[in-house]
């Protein structure tokens, strides 16, 4: 009989947010594949867990796949751990998670802390519809091209950026988004924890005054709503929509749609696979 992988979550910062569920998978299991065996290993100690670590990180995830099957199958149960937070949630895993899926043995998922959830629930943006985006690329034309890519994404808009990065974003924030209120968690469930709220050219005087601010792990949430031209007529939008898909493709009733409405074309072909996608509505 195979091996289960478990992927545990760890603090990403206060080593009291560990749960019970996640010492115990970490006593239990075979083998613990880490990010880092340095780094982990601090926590394990901590925790008073004595357990084989092999390291599993993006440089060598692939190479490693073959062997941490061939584990599994032989029965060995292992924990994938990364260096803080959720396993897989920009870090190392998808590879082995997905081999391992298509392999037909068993992933068994044991959570906790993500910085993301975190700041989310303690930003006071809306969390009905929210869109994750990781990291930006690191050149600046792929970050200004990828901003201006998630600006006609309605909803709360998350990002993860870096220490010496985090400047730069408000900045390329201020240009693409200067009107949207952001809310910047830094270093999240630790000693110096906190919220700054407000638009871009607000926050980057905020950070231009106090050095120290730029000194941690950062969470970016983007408050980008439906505007008032988009958002206040949707119902009639839909209508038209409507009419057009009974009669056109797609693609033809959102060309016609935009022409006629001067509604963004990337909203209405939104609103046109959200209709597509319900079924038949019936006489209104």
């Amino acid at each position: 009989m195979s091996g289960v992988l478990y992927i545990v979550a760890t603090p990403i910062g206060n080593l009291g947010d560990i749960s019970l569920r996640a010492i115990d998978t970490l006593k239990q299991v075979d083998l613990i594949a880490a990010e880092d065996t340095r780094h982990s290993t601090r926590l394990l100690n901590h925790l008073g867990i004595s357990k084989k670590l092999i390291s599993l990180h993006e440089h060598n995830e692939h190479s490693r796949v073959a062997s941490m099957l061939e584990k599994l199958l032989a029965g060995m149960d292992i924990a994938l751990i990364s260096d803080a937070g959720t396993p897989l949630i920009s870090d190392p895993g998808y590879t082995l998670v997905k081999a391992v899926t298509e392999a037909g043995i068993k992933v068994c998922p044991v959570p906790g802390a993500s910085s993301i959830i975190a700041a989310l629930s303690g930003s006071g943006l809306a969390t009905d519809k929210f869109t994750y985006f990781g990291f930006l690329p690191q050149k600046n034309v792929e970050r200004v091209a990828r901003l201006n890519k998630m600006k006609d994404q309605r909803g709360t808009l998350i990002l993860l950026e870096s220490s010496h990065r985090i400047e730069r974003l408000l900045e390329q924030l201020a240009d693409v988004l200067p009107s949207n209120l952001i809310v910047v968690a830094k270093e999240l469930t630790k000693l110096h924890e906190q919220f700054l709220r407000g638009k871009a050219v607000e926050l980057i005087e905020k950070f231009k005054q106090d050095a120290a601010l730029c000194k941690g792990e950062f969470v970016v949430l983007i408050d980008n709503p439906a505007t008032s031209g988009e958002g206040s007529n949707e119902q009639d939008d839909i209508k038209l929509l409507e009419l057009l898909l009974a009669e056109l493709p797609l693609k033809k009733a959102v060309q016609l749609a935009t022409r006629i409405s001067g509604k963004k074309k990337n909203y209405l072909y939104r609103l046109a696979l959200d209709i597509n996608a319900v079924p038949d509505r019936g006489p209104a």
